[in-house]
């Protein structure tokens, strides 16, 4: 079985600008480079799971969002770091569908594409729903960051509370 990496995308990945979809609005977080390069060297799968409900607003088309994921990606690669795979709710949270966090589905078809070990496995998120997504999930181990949406650091119900991603060196995994 293999260890994962559930990563959240705005707020974890790239600093939250409300709906990026765009590369010229898309600014990484600080550190995020060298923080992948040592989950991948923890031999970790590193996956993004991330609710684009600007899609299910129509503020942004689905071709919008692939197109930045695959500038992305390629961004990534250049740094020698490899997502296994990006996988995204487009819905609007009205339509109760399966895959918007903190429901599990996006983990869910991960679990069935890949040989995924949740208790070795590891969420980081910066709302509430990415780690109850984690606890609904059964993923062990979730962190929360503070360089994405405000939250009460004391009513987090994550393992580990980080300034940023960037600060992943601090934990044990």
């Amino acid at each position: 079985m293999q260890k994962a990496f559930f990563i959240d995308r705005d707020g974890v990945i790239n600093t939250d600008k409300n709906y990026v979809y765009k590369k010229e609005d898309f600014e990484f977080i600080d550190g995020v480079m060298d923080a992948l390069l040592y989950l991948q060297e923890k031999e970790f799968k590193l996956f993004i799971i991330t609710n684009q409900s600007g899609i299910g607003r129509a503020y942004y088309q689905k071709e919008d969002f692939e197109k930045l994921t695959s500038w992305m990606l390629k961004e990534f690669e250049k740094n020698s770091i490899k997502i296994h795979e990006v996988k995204y709710c487009p819905h609007s949270p009205e339509a109760n569908c399966n895959c918007r966090k903190p429901k599990t589905g996006m983990i869910d078809e991960i679990c069935k594409a890949y040989d995924i070990d949740l208790n070795n496995s590891w969420l980081i998120g910066d709302k509430d729903s990415d780690i109850k997504c984690a606890q609904n999930a059964k993923v062990k181990n979730t962190i929360q960051v503070k360089s994405g949406q405000k939250f009460d650091e004391t009513k987090s119900q994550a393992t580990y509370v980080l300034n940023s991603i960037k600060d992943i060196k601090k934990i044990k995994l």
